[in-house]
């Protein structure tokens, strides 16, 4: 497979799952899932993303998913799935936001503008098509926040530098899969049309 050469190398991705919120709006670390390793992987590789950040402070949750990446790195799955091998190299799994925001500052010798994500709207949210004119900015580092459990404390709201506004249907109903949530929104910023 040839070298990587990302196509919005200025945007990254993140997954946090600490603090998030559980349904009783407990601050919360949540679990790590197979599933949202792979398929958040897999989107961020499609859309030419730069890296993609799996947070969480818990010490176990963080070497599970260095286990399951290096089972597609180095592993049997390596030689069984070299497109999954190219997705799963995005991943870095960190501790912290604030690890992510000063790698990235480090490569980009620049702030990073966080945008966070979420099911409710907010005042101050910005469409995909707006977005989507920001991140043309190539000498501007961005991060896409993706949350976790029942969604990311208002702390991270208020850090932010945009809020993305939600994914909406036809009806009430907005309880999508956060790797659902991710390939929707990255095919509206970056899908070929």
């Amino acid at each position: 497979m040839e070298e990587y050469s990302p196509t919005a190398p200025n945007v990254s991705i993140a997954l946090l799952h600490y603090p998030v919120y559980n349904k009783n709006r407990d601050v919360v670390a949540t679990a790590v899932t197979n599933l949202d390793l792979h398929d958040i992987a897999r989107s961020a590789r499609t859309f030419g993303l730069y890296r993609y950040f799996v947070i969480t402070p818990v010490a176990e949750q963080r070497s599970l998913s260095e286990r399951i990446r290096a089972h597609w790195l180095e592993g049997y799955g390596a030689a069984y799935n070299p497109k999954r091998k190219a997705a799963l190299e995005l991943i870095e799994v960190i501790d912290s936001l604030q690890t992510a925001l000063a790698q990235l500052e480090k490569k980009f010798g620049k702030p990073v503008k966080v945008i966070v994500t979420g099911a409710q709207g907010r005042d101050n949210s910005i469409d995909c098509s707006r977005l989507g004119q920001l991140l043309q900015n190539r000498d501007q580092p961005y991060l896409l926040l993706f949350g976790t459990g029942w969604g990311m404390t208002e702390e991270v709201f208020e850090q932010a530098d945009y809020v993305l506004g939600p994914i909406k249907g036809p009806g009430d109903y907005n309880h999508l899969a956060v790797r659902s949530a991710a390939a929707i929104i990255l095919d509206r910023l970056f899908g070929n049309r």
